[in-house]
């Protein structure tokens, strides 16, 4: 059963409405009716467990239960920055992303990016996007939604995650297995910046940069990965080795 998002300013007297799609979803397609319980988040980190008290088409009226911080949210809080890609390539990661727990995405174009900057088309894709995300973290019972960044420069993400505890940026340049990362057990919370390269991956000057910035890069193998299963799949490791994988 997936959890249903809802605002939190909405709850009055311990009751919320859900309404549109997501009614029809619950109504129709669960064939939940009164009485059943419905698990719900805020998208925030807290989670509300609720009963029906009556569905329609359009509607579904929930009585809440209790409230409760959040127990499937990751204790890094990892921010994947990725180089643009084409379309249907990042639709697919931002989905594979959220369900690994990502804080935010912050996609960047950079010397070797296929995409270019285009305003108005990027203003499309980001709500794209983060209906995607949104989407995805029902589908995982994750508890909050993770921030979609309008993609920036690569300068600019380098400024942005320069308050990072921990930064790893992975480089097919690079020797360096990321099981050779050592740093101690991190601090709840502790913010983890990762850098993953478009399809041409990042220049040598590119990486130059971001070490001058306190990154540090490792391989992810001898095999080359598409840059979609790379952000992926290095998410998946830090998680492994820093999170709660």
């Amino acid at each position: 059963m997936p959890k249903f998002l809802i605002q939190k300013q909405a709850i009055a007297n311990g009751r919320v409405r859900i309404i549109g799609q997501e009614a029809k979803h619950i109504s129709k397609i669960l064939r939940l009716k009164k009485g059943d319980p419905l698990d719900l988040t805020d998208g925030k980190g807290v989670d509300y467990s609720g009963l029906i008290l009556g569905t329609s088409l359009h509607q579904v009226d929930i009585e809440i239960i209790s409230e409760q911080p959040s127990a499937t949210e990751s204790p890094l809080k990892i921010s994947l920055c990725s180089g643009m890609l084409k379309n249907q390539k990042m639709d697919e990661m931002i989905k594979n992303l959220t369900q690994l727990g990502i804080d935010e995405w912050i996609p960047f174009f950079c010397e070797r990016s296929v995409p270019t900057p285009d305003s108005k088309g990027i203003e499309k894709k980001l709500g794209r996007w983060q209906n995607i995300a949104r989407e995805a973290v029902k589908q995982c019972r994750r508890s909050r939604v993770p921030d979609i960044l309008t993609p920036v420069d690569f300068r600019k993400v380098l400024d942005r995650t320069a308050p990072s505890d921990i930064k790893i940026a992975f480089w097919e340049g690079s020797d360096t297995p990321l099981k050779s990362l050592t740093v101690p057990s991190p601090a709840p919370d502790s913010r983890v910046a990762i850098l993953i390269g478009p399809e041409g991956g990042f220049s040598s000057r590119e990486i130059k940069m971001a070490q001058e910035k306190g990154f540090i890069s490792f391989s992810l193998g001898p095999r080359i990965l598409r840059a979609e299963n790379a952000s992926v799949c290095a998410c998946a490791l830090v998680q492994h080795i820093l999170g709660d994988m």
